[in-house]
């Protein structure tokens, strides 16, 4: 028996897909008392067979740990505590307010919701952020809820791109007509605001009888061309800072361990032309199992059909009132669509419609009191990369409502089994989820080396008894990845090392160790501090996987 580290995990031989379930009843209560038969998951609309299913909430994921020991130091100190005092974290909330393109009165409203989120819904085991589109007035994951609020008083509008218009354009403009000349090529949409650049920069012609000479209307059309393409222009350069801050604070939650949200309060905002750029971030949401919720900060909103305050109250052009008014409200509409769509899409919760944004914010933010995790092998499954289509629905005909995800990505056609192996891993290593694939038990133990510094051990014991063993030259034949990372109380990576067991042994060998077992050690060196443990093994042969949680507290 033979034990090395490696750089990639082995081979993956089953492909589960998950899906995190959260079932409310009338009353939005989640429900934890259903069980495996009472789902059933359909892909691409084909049943499919539930191979893992286990019931989470936020308790018994805080307490499903294994506290380190102090093992005898080099100057031992006997008032030193043995036991993890704290609790780990398992939820991780990132608010992204969109300081970009929410108005004043909404931004305050959204920060003073948040304030109240944060003293009445926000649990020991959170760690909450506050991001900007702009990228100013951050913070990020904490649980000092004296800092989280301190950032949210400096929260203030910061648009980052060129303001939409301004008061002396002719004509004005507003983006979802600018979209239309633009990008739809609009004719009617054309005509008025040709109409509405005669109005505002040509004076009538008494000799003409008020009306425009030819050279008048092609200028005209020509203000009303560059209106819409520079108009439309800022629009993209909006929405697009919108889609990188959230492409980026998915990479921000990607790395940490257990539940996580991202939060985008935010009034909408229209994507015409950033359909790719939408698509491939619901993909990265999916992949990285982060759920993307929102918040529409304008609450319960009176239709804007009135003239914007900064400019001037005078309508150039009284005669297309109605249908400037009908463009805005469609526009509105569409910004909510487009919150609705990224919440959905996702498996995330969108809430909008309602003036209680304190309500809204437990709701999309707030940790389930359940949710239930189901796993599937798919059938006929592909690496082709494509999108297939998930449902989950209740066998018993309540009125139950269905929160999950909407569909995954199949890995890309050609991926090395190793590439999806390490995806595996890697799934699990940043989860907080156990996994009961292989029987392992999980010790950690730590002595101080001086005032400063500390070296922790982890030990993973395997029970042999049920891996999955082949016989080959005479030998029974197995390999194991073991895998331990250390996170510090915020969540954060810290170290980790990955080691393979390559197991080749005899009969009387295999007989002895399959009563004993076998323990894998690995040691780092760490400062003193509060730290979560991660234990994943994978067996090769079964491709069974196996991950536990710890925590450390090593005294300064």
């Amino acid at each position: 028996m033979t034990t090395e580290e490696a750089s990639v995990p082995l081979r993956v031989l089953v492909n589960l897909i998950p899906v995190r379930v959260i079932v409310r009843d009338g009353k939005g209560n989640a429900i934890a008392t259903l069980h495996k038969e009472d789902f059933q998951v359909f892909q691409d609309g084909k049943p499919q067979i539930i191979s893992n299913f286990s019931i989470e909430t936020p308790v018994s994921t805080a307490h499903a740990v294994v506290s380190s020991t102090s093992a005898p130091a080099v100057a031992p100190n006997p008032s030193e505590p043995g036991a993890a005092a704290f609790l780990p974290p398992s939820r991780f909330v990132a608010l992204l307010f969109d300081d970009a393109l929410l108005n004043q009165q909404d931004l305050m409203q959204a920060r003073n919701a948040t304030d109240k989120y944060l003293d009445s819904s926000v649990q020991p085991t959170d760690r909450v952020a506050v991001f900007t589109v702009s990228g100013r007035n951050q913070l990020d994951f904490t649980d000092d809820r004296d800092k989280l609020h301190k950032t949210l008083r400096n929260l203030q509008v910061d648009t980052v791109t060129a303001a939409l218009s301004s008061p002396s354009d002719c004509p004005q403009m507003e983006p979802y007509e600018a979209d239309l000349i633009q990008n739809h090529h609009d004719q009617f949409a054309t005509d008025i605001a040709t109409q509405d650049a005669l109005a505002c920069s040509v004076s009538p012609n008494p000799t003409q009888n008020g009306a425009p000479s030819a050279s008048d209307i092609l200028k005209a059309q020509s203000l009303a061309y560059g209106a819409a393409a520079r108009v439309e222009q800022n629009t993209s350069t909006q929405t697009e800072n919108t889609l990188r801050r959230v492409r980026e604070v998915l990479e921000r939650l990607s790395v940490l361990p257990g539940q996580r949200n991202l939060v985008l309060i935010s009034p909408g905002f229209l994507y015409t032309t950033h359909e790719t750029e939408y698509s491939e971030l619901i993909d990265r949401a999916i992949r990285q199992t982060v759920f993307i919720n929102t918040l529409d900060a304008r609450g319960l909103y009176v239709p804007d059909i009135g003239t914007d305050i900064s400019q001037s109250t005078v309508d150039p052009n009284p005669s297309n009132a109605g249908i400037r008014s009908q463009w805005k409200l469609t526009a509105q509409s569409r910004q909510s669509e487009s919150l609705a769509a990224f919440a959905e899409d996702s498996g995330g919760f969108a809430f909008h419609d309602n003036n209680d944004l304190a309500a809204g914010l437990r709701e999309v933010a707030g940790a389930p009191e359940a949710y239930y995790f189901l796993a599937f092998a798919p059938q006929n499954f592909k690496y082709d990369g494509h999108f297939h289509t998930l449902k989950v629905t209740l066998v018993p005909k309540n009125k139950f409502t269905i929160q999950a995800r909407r569909g995954y990505y199949a890995p890309l056609h050609g991926e090395t089994p190793a590439e999806v192996a390490k995806r595996d891993i890697d799934d699990a290593l940043f989860s907080q989820e156990e996994q009961h694939g292989v029987s392992v038990g999980l010790q950690t133990q730590y002595y101080k080396t001086g005032a400063t510094d500390a070296k922790l051990s982890v030990l993973a014991h395997v029970d042999l008894t049920h891996v999955r063993f082949t016989k080959a030259d005479g030998r029974n034949q197995d390999d194991l990845t073991v895998v331990a990372a250390i996170f510090d109380r915020d969540g954060n990576f810290v170290t980790g090392a990955q080691r393979v067991v390559s197991m080749k042994l005899r009969d009387e060998t295999y007989q002895r160790l399959s009563h004993s077992g076998v323990t894998v050690r690995t040691s780092f060196d760490l400062k003193p501090g509060d730290y979560v443990v991660r234990l994943v093994v994978r067996d090769s042969n079964a491709a069974a996987l196996s991950a536990e949680n710890g925590v450390v507290e090593i005294p300064y």
